[in-house]
């Protein structure tokens, strides 16, 4: 069982992840609804990993990502992308993602990704 620090600006976006985290037996150990307070949930809490919205306020999730990776090299991120965003996606690899999953969300693939990068 994992422990997972889920960031979303969309309460609902969260709380469709939380779901699909929870039934496959992973606990979601915190929620942040933007880039500055992942960093700060990411100290307190060390999740083993952290699913990362891209686009949201205050901080993205891509400069997020390089700030969490910066302190934290051993970090595992996951980005969360919608269709379409294929350019930033690779920008969050970049800055040190693990892997990334696809709005609307597909419990499967969800967990395919979270177990692979788990793994790694």
């Amino acid at each position: 069982m994992a422990k997972i620090l889920v960031v979303d600006d969309a309460a609902f976006m969260r709380m469709m992840l939380k779901n699909i985290l929870k039934a496959n037996g992973h606990e979601v150990v915190g929620e942040a609804e933007d880039g500055l307070k992942s960093m700060d949930q990411y100290e307190q809490l060390k999740p083993d990993l952290v699913t990362m919205d891209i686009v949201m306020p205050q901080l993205n999730g891509i400069d997020a990502t390089k700030m969490i990776v910066q302190s934290y090299p051993e970090a595992k991120i996951i980005m969360c992308t919608a269709i379409g965003q294929q350019g930033k996606v690779l920008e969050a690899m970049k800055a040190g993602a693990k892997g990334y999953i696809v709005k609307p969300f597909q419990a499967p693939k969800v967990v395919d990704e979270i177990n692979k990068v788990l793994s790694s």
